[in-house]
């Protein structure tokens, strides 16, 4: 754990349970008070001290003058019809970021985002056209989740166990999580922890654009559900489609999630692909990628592309898109449609956008690939 500037207050949200451990043994405080820390944020959602009546008084005194429960800043809430909801967080300096939540009759998964804006340059993906601010901490992707459930729950109360709202948490918002790997790996040990939100691993899916050192490293650190923005059978056309794809070409991709799926003890990876009409939606383009992914433990997601201002694409017909599934369903492939939720509120993948007004001119993509990544 870094060393805290003076005067400066810990956010608890931002350290998993051996950085909590050490915060309070720094303190002079014994491991087990970590546990009650834990018990009380993730169990009891309280993020007042001074509520936590089983710890001793002068610990909780030292909490006031050392430590802090600090959640993002709502600026907007918007509800879909489909009752997709949508919040615009404050990422300070005039940015923001944004996190949905989608209500199904089996789940409801949180999106959260990783990055106030995001480094890679995809080409169909509204938020890569936003540019880059920064890096999300791990206390903001805790406190997404934290401040979800608290607005989910409203008068019912903080939900925990089989009573949950949030049942799945996917890291498939605003950024690329594997560019922000030092502040995601603490956030996911705390989704999964039983002492954090105790979600299953399966239910809490990192996606990534493809950044193969980080996948590597991944399988060493954490053990949860990985998706895999894929979009094109081929290497030519992934480049164009997703520009990380000219440092790290599919078949570098590959081996590394069949390795994470090695280390991992995991079932399949699932690969997700945009349908874009007229560039990647085509027959022999569906043969290809099931020639690429036969054999392996593979679920294909075909995700329809969600239009937004300025875009060059458009989506693809139904018609299509179930061609193509169908294509690969024929040669043995998992295939599944991703239904669109949030669109009239541009919350639906690859629409958000939240408010990027200092940018950086470096990305993974196109630009140049020089940007050291943070692990």
């Amino acid at each position: 754990m870094s060393e805290p500037l003076a005067n400066e207050r810990v956010n608890l949200l931002g350290l998993d349970k051996a950085g909590l451990e050490a915060f309070v043994g720094e303190l002079g405080n014994k491991p087990f008070r970590a546990r009650q820390l834990m018990h009380w944020l993730y169990k009891r959602g309280e993020d007042d001290f001074a509520a936590m009546t089983d710890l001793a008084k002068d610990f909780r005194a030292q909490l006031l003058q050392r430590a802090e429960i600090k959640l993002p800043e709502i600026v907007k809430t918007q509800v879909a019809s489909d009752g997709t909801r949508k919040w615009l967080l404050s990422g300070g300096n005039d940015q923001a970021f944004e996190m949905v939540y989608i209500p199904e009759e089996d789940r409801g998964t949180l999106c959260i985002s990783s990055q106030v804006g995001c480094v890679l340059d995809c080409t169909f993906c509204s938020t890569a056209q936003q540019g880059f601010n920064r890096n999300l901490s791990a206390a903001e992707m805790v406190g997404q989740v934290w401040l979800a459930n608290r607005e989910l729950a409203g008068e019912q109360g903080w939900r925990t166990g089989d009573d949950r709202i949030i049942t799945n948490i996917v890291l498939m918002g605003m950024g690329e999580p594997l560019a922000n790997f030092r502040n995601v790996i603490p956030a996911i040990r705390i989704f999964l922890d039983d002492l954090g939100f105790d979600i299953s691993r399966r239910r809490v899916t990192l996606s990534t654009s493809g950044l193969v050192p980080q996948i590597y490293k991944l399988a060493e650190e954490v053990n949860c559900a990985l998706a895999v923005s894929l979009h094109a059978p081929n290497d030519e056309l992934r480049s164009q489609l997703v520009p990380i794809n000219r440092k790290h070409n599919i078949a570098e991709l590959l081996q590394a999630c069949w390795h994470y799926l090695d280390e991992q003890n995991g079932r399949s990876v699932t690969f997700e692909y945009v349908m874009l009409d007229g560039i990647n939606d085509q027959p022999a383009h569906a043969r290809e990628l099931a020639q690429l992914l036969h054999g392996h433990p593979a679920k294909i997601n075909l995700i329809p592309f969600n239009p937004f201002p300025g875009t060059q694409y458009r989506r693809s017909p139904l018609a299509v898109i179930e061609r193509f599934r169908d294509e690969l369903m024929q040669r043995g492939l998992v295939v599944t449609i991703r239904k669109t939720r949030g669109d009239d509120i541009d919350a639906a993948c690859g629409q958000l956008a939240g408010q990027v007004t200092d940018r950086t001119t470096v990305r993974l993509g196109s630009k140049t690939f020089g940007l050291q990544v943070r692990a």
